[in-house]
Formats: structure tokens, sequence, C-alpha cells
């Protein structure tokens, strides 16, 4: 029996999913982040996107190799995979010898064989199809593409994945298919830059085409997208968004600053005016739709004129969904070679705050604005008293979700339902 553990983002879901799909064939049992290990094997499938991420996927891996030395415990082999043991392969070795197998982002299918569990099958419709789902049966996350072709100056993720590598349209729609037949109505569609998708592969940007073939496939009943880089972006995509009633009115369009001072810093390659002249285009071509970006503060160079000037970027566009971070200075990348990090600690910390603060307020705003309307939501699970839904504004995990009182009426997972808004916060919207 195996237990996995998978870290960091949906991308690495993925990637653990075939991996228990593959097990699961092999005839054996494997279990999602169990909370106690009771199998001989643990499976750790790390992320080493920034130092908290790095730090958890440590810390764990620190905890098994304690686990291990107990005479009690069951647990005999630890195996790590990902990004962390990708880039510091040699160092885990070194550091964790208690780890018995390390795999990095590509090889881990090695494992399969390395486990006496069988061979790969030559087959290559075997990784589209070889697949345990650990979502929800009706929603599924849909990798296109590995890596990535920006030289962001803050990122360590090009030097960890490599050069960007689209799967072929035919990869993705079969794939596609297989995860409807098995009933999955809503596909969340990732990777790691989808604007670069096909340039590689075809010379040219294909995501419009893609994602039209993708919401044509009978079944497909919400189609997502994230994880969206500004420059460059495909303009024809917006017209599929706006004509396919099953493409959500929802973009993941990770913006990361406005300034244009720190925008040169981190070498993001577009101008403010850019960024807004594409955010203004976006939301005409696509009526009520919701975009959700990502903002970085306390950037090596960051001056608190950059930090006044996001903030009343973000108070001019007001983004329905908004994440931030805070700056980490990571090894190898262009910043840590070019610059200092002399933003404090403390004062990176007071940004981030004031930021979200400001967000939590144009939020409860935006989702004030929907009470007394009718919105459909799909429903993802019961929690106490409530049915939790979601809207095509909504991704899992990430953003809000809908809580609808029970009293009585009958709601079934997985389906969709109209329902009327009554009440809302900053973060959730409420039925009664």
């Amino acid at each position: 029996m195996f237990s996995v553990i998978s870290l960091g983002c949906s991308k690495n879901l993925v990637d653990t999913e075939k991996l228990i799909g593959m097990i699961n064939d092999a005839g054996y049992d494997a279990y999602l982040d169990p909370e106690q290990i009771e199998t001989s094997v643990v499976v750790v499938n790390t992320c080493g996107f920034i130092g908290d991420a790095k730090q958890e996927s440590i810390d764990i891996l620190l905890q098994l190799a304690k686990l291990k030395s107990d005479e009690n415990s069951p647990l005999q082999t630890i195996v790590v995979m990902g990004c962390l043991s990708e880039r510091y392969r040699e160092e885990l070795k070194t550091e964790i010898p208690e780890i018995d197998f390390i795999y990095g982002k590509y090889d881990w299918v090695k494992l399969i064989d390395d486990f006496r569990l069988g061979k790969i099958e030559p087959d290559p419709s075997y990784h589209r199809t070889t697949r345990t789902q650990t979502t929800p049966s009706h929603y599924a996350y849909l990798k296109i593409a590995e890596g990535c072709n920006r030289a962001c100056s803050y990122c360590a993720i090009p030097i960890i994945t490599g050069k960007y590598k689209s799967r072929t349209i035919e990869d993705i729609v079969e794939e596609a298919q297989y995860l409807v037949s098995t009933g999955v109505k809503e596909l969340q569609i990732i990777a790691q830059d989808l604007t670069y998708y096909g340039i590689d592969l075809y010379k040219e940007n294909k995501l419009a085409e893609l994602v039209e073939r993708l919401a044509d496939i009978p079944g497909v009943k919400w189609l997502r997208l994230h994880y969206a880089y500004p420059r460059q972006f495909p303009y024809d995509l917006l017209r599929v968004m706006r004509e396919k009633e099953n493409v959500c009115a929802y973009l993941d369009l990770a913006l990361q600053h406005s300034s244009e001072h720190m925008l040169k810093v981190m070498r993001r390659g577009i101008t403010k005016e850019e960024m807004e002249t594409l955010i203004t285009q976006i939301r005409n071509e696509v009526p009520n739709i919701h975009l959700r970006t990502t903002l970085m503060v306390g950037h090596a160079d960051e001056t608190e004129e950059d930090f006044k000037d996001l903030m009343d970027f973000v108070r001019r566009m007001r983004f329905e969904r908004m994440g931030a971070f805070m700056y980490s200075e990571e090894e190898g990348t262009y910043s840590a070679i070019h610059y200092e990090d002399n933003v404090s600690e403390e004062e990176k910390q007071r940004r981030l705050e004031e930021l979200m603060t400001l967000q939590e307020d144009i939020a409860l705003e935006i989702n004030r604005e929907k009470i007394g309307k009718t919105l459909k939501v799909i429903i993802d699970r019961e929690e106490d008293d409530y049915y939790i839904g979601r809207t095509e504004y909504d991704s899992p995990e990430v953003d809000g979700e809908v809580l609808i009182k029970m009293k009585g009426q009958k709601m079934v997972i997985g389906e969709f339902y109209d329902v009327t808004i009554t009440d809302a916060d900053a973060f959730d919207l409420y039925v009664n």
C-alpha cells in the first residue's frame, strides 16, 4: 500500500492523480494525503515555487524521516518526486539520507518499474486515461502544457520545469473526452502559462482553437481558464469565450504589478498602459467576466511609490478575484543575481496586509451587488446545514463559494441549480 502526499499547485495534483492511477492499475492501493501514515511506502510530490512552499516540503520530509526511524512505525520507504526534487535532487540525497527514491518533475513514472509494479504501457493513450481522480467526480484539472518560456525576474519555474512544451490538441481533447466519460462536467484548464499554448508546437498560438474544440465536446458543461500571461495575449480567445456558453466568464490573468518601474525590474515585458488596455478589452468583449489576478509585494527594489501605484491600480481595476504574496528571493533567478532583497520582511508583510484589506473591501462591494440576482451554481458538497456550491465565477479551492441553507430541500452533488442570492460577505454568497 502507498500513501501519496501532494503539495503545491493543481498542476502537481494532476501528476499525483496519474501516479495513483498507475499504482491502482498495478493492483495496489494508494491513499491521498492521509491524516496518519499506515502504509509502508510514502510518496511526496513536492513543490519548489517559493520559500514557504519549499519549506513545507522539507518539513514534511523531515517528519517522515523521523517516523521511519521509529521501530513501531509501518513506514519503510520514502519516495520524493516533483519540483523540489527536480531542482535539489543531490542536496536532498545528502541532507535527508532516509529518502529511498528520488524522482524529478518528469521521470517519476519510473517509480512503477522500480517498485516492480509492472511496465508502463507503450500505448500513448495510457497516460491520458490512467488517472484516479481525487477531486469531486464532477470536476477535474486538465493540464495542457509543461514548462515556461517567460523570463520574469523572480520566478524559478523555468529553471525547474524547462522550456514550454505544449501537448497536442488531439491529445488534450482525447483526455477531456475520457474525463467526461467518467462523469466530469467541469474542466479546469491549467498550465504555467496558457497564453503561450501552441507556439512551440504549431508555430502559432492555438489557445482559442483548443478551447473551442474542448467546448464542443458533448457533456462539458463548464470550462474555466487558469494562469494566462498578459503579454502577447491571444485576443481571438475572447470571441470563443463570448460565443461558447459553456466557457465560463472567468479568466485567471497573473499581472504581478502595475508600476512601470516594477514591471521593468520584474522583466514582465509589458507596460502599465498595455495591461490596462488588455483589461478594458477583455471586459468589453466578454460581458460580466470575472477577472482573477495575482500580485506581488516587496520585490527587490520596490519603493513606497511603487506600492502606492499598485494600490491605486487595484482601486481602479476592481478585480473580482485577487490573490497576493510577498516576494521570496529564489536562488538562480535574475532578481537574486542582479538585485539586493532590500525590502524588509516587516515592510513586505505591511504591504501585503494593506493590499489584501483593500481587495477585501472591493470584493465585498462586488459580492453585495449579487444580492437579489439569480445565478447558476454547481453543488460541490454538503457541510453542516448547507449545500456548498460555486458559480461560474468561482474556481475550486481559490475562490468563494455559495452556501445554500438546506431547509428540507434536496440538491444533488455535481448537479446545477439556479438560486437567488440573499446575502453576501467579502468571500462567499448565501442563499437562506
